[in-house]
């Protein structure tokens, strides 16, 4: 039986939050539980798709090694690597590129959206050639799965098109991989918006107890004193009480109903112990893993050899399949 290989990521912007946590982390470790043979990626490069610097990026290229590892993945199971310490993935991007017209790059709805947000008035080719770079991410190691959300799926038509295209162009090479929906409802920030490591509304996997207190302490909710779980109707109480719900592996309408008529501070006062009791061994072994960051290095190190070996020869396939061993 094929056993199947799985490409995840993040870009190194910043610390992870609650969000990432259910909606994708937690999901990475289920798979690796599962036997599934797992790729991380520390998307270094495309932290310039819309920043004119990386700035701070050893520091957040660690911070998220250190998150992986105190969740729960297992390097002796799970590759995790950084985009730019494997050339030959990067390689890939040249052919293609060559496989993509310049309109149906033009028209991804994705890119369109991340231009939008994008912190410049103008934007790089590296932008343009997302969806391609990130074909290159999926297909150096030949991943049969990836996890997205919906407004990622623009991005997977482009490599499953690109995978298609190469090998009806010179000879069956790659897999069309399919997608992984995350069922994970959307968690919002303090704020009301979508929880983001840009906005500042997050709150982090690292986060202490009482920075988690704080910043749940300020969340925005709404003047209605009867708690109820409504996520049309009322999304950032609604929100709250998921993230308590979650966090005790509870039914969020039942646990709306427990607070009741305790108002936004009784709300607020249940989250905050959710959160800290769900997230104190997860907190304590990442502490445990920064005061030896040694560690940490040694494992991205070490997933980079790997995936630089498997990239070399997917590169060494994809040239012989086009003519181009001199």
């Amino acid at each position: 039986m094929t056993t199947t290989r799985v490409l995840t990521g993040d870009r190194p912007t910043g610390p992870l939050h609650l969000g990432h946590y259910f909606g994708s982390l937690q999901n990475r470790v289920r798979l690796q539980d599962g036997g599934a043979e797992v790729f991380v990626l520390v998307a270094d490069y495309q932290v310039l798709t819309d920043r004119d610097t990386a700035e701070r990026l050893d520091e957040h290229v660690l911070g998220l090694v250190l998150d992986y590892l105190a969740i729960g993945i297992d390097p002796g199971r799970t590759t995790v690597f950084a985009h730019s310490a494997v050339p030959a993935l990067n390689q890939l991007l040249l052919p293609f590129l060559s496989l993509v017209s310049v309109p149906e790059l033009n028209r991804n709805p994705t890119v369109k959206d991340e231009i939008a947000h994008s912190r410049q008035s103008s934007v790089s080719g590296l932008m343009f050639s997302y969806p391609a770079h990130q074909a290159a991410d999926i297909l150096f190691c030949k991943a049969t799965l990836v996890p997205v959300g919906k407004d990622q799926l623009p991005h997977l038509e482009v490599t499953r098109l690109i995978a298609r295209r190469f090998n009806e162009r010179y000879g069956p090479t790659f897999p069309e991989p399919e997608a992984m929906l995350s069922r994970a409802p959307l968690l919002l920030g303090t704020d009301g918006t979508k929880m983001s490591k840009s906005r500042g509304n997050a709150i982090a996997i690292r986060a202490t107890s009482d920075e988690t207190a704080r910043l749940i302490k300020g969340a925005k909710t709404d003047s209605v004193r009867t708690i109820s779980y409504d996520p049309a109707g009322r999304p950032e109480v609604s929100s709250l009480v998921l993230l308590a719900a979650l966090c005790l592996d509870a039914d969020p309408v039942a646990l709306a109903g427990e607070i009741g008529d305790g108002g936004a501070a009784a709300l607020k006062k249940s989250v905050t112990e959710a959160v800290n009791e769900r997230f104190a061994p997860i907190r304590a072994r990442r502490a445990a893993l920064a005061a030896d960051p040694a560690f940490a290095r040694a494992v991205l190190r070490d997933g980079c050899v790997r995936a630089r070996e498997i990239a070399d020869a997917t590169l060494e396939e994809v040239r012989t399949a086009m003519g181009m061993r001199y």
